[in-house]
């Protein structure tokens, strides 16, 4: 069976590997996977029934939308949705039996007031400085949605905020902040079964910030959040592997340009191969002349100008052929390059490089094991 031109390539059996390992790094902590974002690029709902299948607790996402895609689908998990515009309505989420993330007193009372009986997780800022309620809000907060658990009209399932992976002063700061909040909310009358302030780095490296759930987002899909750290030195596997069929291969004489702007010219006669994907297809334009490419167990680098469809790969005397696979990154231990070297060649990090795809590519889900 003949593959995609541009494929996406998702290695399930590697989403349940991390889940399994990330499992064993958190103690008697619950694990939420956080499919926002198509799952970071590999496909929210094929990652969320690998994930609920290794065990995962939760799944969370960002917007209200994104969770009705995974109920639509079948997925009857938990999932918790926290970023909502100011005139999001809530009955679907409701009655779906969706979590929502809520932050400020008027958002509060909306949820309250939408049909049905929200389960609610109240997000406090410890210092991310992004959303959640400031530490002089909290009282406030809590003792509104005390009273509307009392009323009936919403229930309180959990408290959580977000560390900002500032450094170890910082992240402790954090903890003591959030400890603050969970004693605010008991005397408020609360009792949140859920509270939760580490994602993957955190879980990791952080084990005052476990509480009793984690999210894991980066790591579910085998890539490290640190930059002192390998996938493989965190025992991971990286799930996705990007690569796109040649489609030209010419002969070129020393001297010519390549790419919008010859910016490269090649030094001598060589073989351009020509690979059909580009920033339309999320490739970033930053990785011109640096992106590595993999063709038939040989690594290369972009030449030229990543352009909007395409670009080319200069492979010298090498013989490549029109079908043969490019692949831009994939599982090192593979032999290819990984999602962390076109970051380093694009001057980002690995979550942006797998979040941006898109465009023409294709996924497909395949079991390595």
């Amino acid at each position: 069976m003949s593959r995609p031109l541009r494929e996406a390539r998702v290695d399930l059996d590697a989403v349940a590997h991390n889940i399994r390992v990330l499992r064993g790094n958190i103690g008697d902590a619950r694990l939420m996977t956080v499919v926002k974002s198509r799952a970071y690029g590999h496909g929210a709902v094929a990652v969320s029934r690998a994930a609920i299948a290794a065990g995962t607790d939760w799944l969370g996402v960002v917007d209200i939308a994104e969770a009705l895609e995974l109920r639509a689908a079948g997925i009857d998990a938990p999932i918790l949705a926290w970023l909502h515009g100011p005139e999001a309505g809530f009955d679907d989420a409701i009655a779906a039996d969706i979590d929502l993330g809520v932050h400020y007193l008027q958002q509060l009372d909306r949820v309250a007031d939408a049909a049905g009986t929200a389960s609610v997780q109240l997000k406090v800022d410890t210092g991310l400085g992004r959303n959640g309620a400031v530490e002089s809000d909290w009282r406030p907060l809590f003792e509104a949605a005390a009273e509307h658990e009392r009323a009936g009209r919403l229930r309180v399932r959990g408290l959580w905020s977000h560390l900002a992976n500032a450094g170890e002063g910082e992240d402790l700061a954090q903890v003591a902040a959030f400890e603050r909040a969970i004693a605010d909310a008991l005397s408020a009358g609360l009792t949140p079964e859920l509270r939760h302030l580490a994602a993957t780095a955190g879980a990791l490296r952080v084990p005052s910030a476990r509480f009793g759930l984690v999210r894991v987002g980066i790591g579910t899909y085998g890539l490290s959040p640190f930059d002192d750290a390998s996938s493989a030195d965190l025992g991971l596997r990286p799930a996705l592997e990007l690569s796109a069929g040649i489609v030209s291969v010419k002969r070129a004489p020393a001297g010519t340009g390549v790419s919008y702007g010859f910016d490269y010219r090649t030094p001598v006669e060589t073989s351009l191969a020509l690979v059909p994907l580009g920033y339309g297809d999320g490739i970033p334009r930053q990785a011109s002349g640096r992106g590595p490419v993999s063709i038939n167990g040989r690594q290369y680098r972009v030449a030229g100008r990543v352009a909007m469809d395409q670009f080319v790969v200069d492979v010298g005397d090498d013989e490549v052929a029109v079908g043969d696979r490019a692949v831009l990154f994939g599982d090192p231990g593979t032999g290819v390059p990984s999602v962390d070297d076109w970051a380093r060649a694009a001057d980002t990090i690995n979550y942006e490089i797998v979040t941006r795809l898109g465009g023409r590519i294709e996924w497909t889900y395949a079991a390595r094991d």
